[in-house]
């Protein structure tokens, strides 16, 4: 968990507008193709979808799982693998604990909060088609990428 709760704290942006939106977006695409990942990639402000590719191999499921993470992202203003691995670590499942409609939330791994410095969370960036790790970890690398990080993974 410590980890997760590290990517938060480091992957900060000094801004968010509709041209960072397509930027990272279409970098975690590219990432996806490279890897002939069969992802699904959205990036949001607020509530509107700035952003939104389904690569070859996806479904309308794949969508409405973004949809089902972004919302615990919009909700819990963190991401949704930490949100789920909050729950885990006292013994509980999400979707008996929270009490949130599991139609509506998902807190798998693959959504992760577009924090501003200064400003806080202003939307979400998701994936969906791997293991909820591996869309956890895509985000992660992405944002790094897209931030011009050192990844803080050993």
């Amino acid at each position: 968990m410590a980890r997760l709760e590290d990517d938060e704290r480091r992957l900060v942006l000094d801004r968010f507008d509709h041209d960072d939106a397509w930027r990272l977006g279409s970098l975690l695409t590219g990432l996806a193709r490279e890897r002939g990942a069969a992802v699904t990639v959205t990036v949001r402000r607020g509530p509107q979808r700035l952003f939104h590719c389904a690569l070859p191999g996806t479904s309308a499921d794949n969508d409405a799982w973004v949809d089902r993470k972004c919302r615990v992202v919009e909700r819990y203003a963190e991401s949704s693998f930490l949100v789920g691995a909050r729950f885990r670590a006292k013994g509980r499942t999400f979707e008996d604990a929270s009490r949130l409609d599991a139609d509506r939330y998902a807190a798998h791994g693959g959504a992760f909060p577009l924090r501003v410095r200064g400003t806080g969370v202003v939307g979400a960036v998701a994936v969906s088609g791997l293991s909820q790790a591996a869309d956890h970890a895509l985000v992660v690398e992405g944002l790094e990428r897209f931030l011009g990080v050192a990844g803080g993974r050993p």
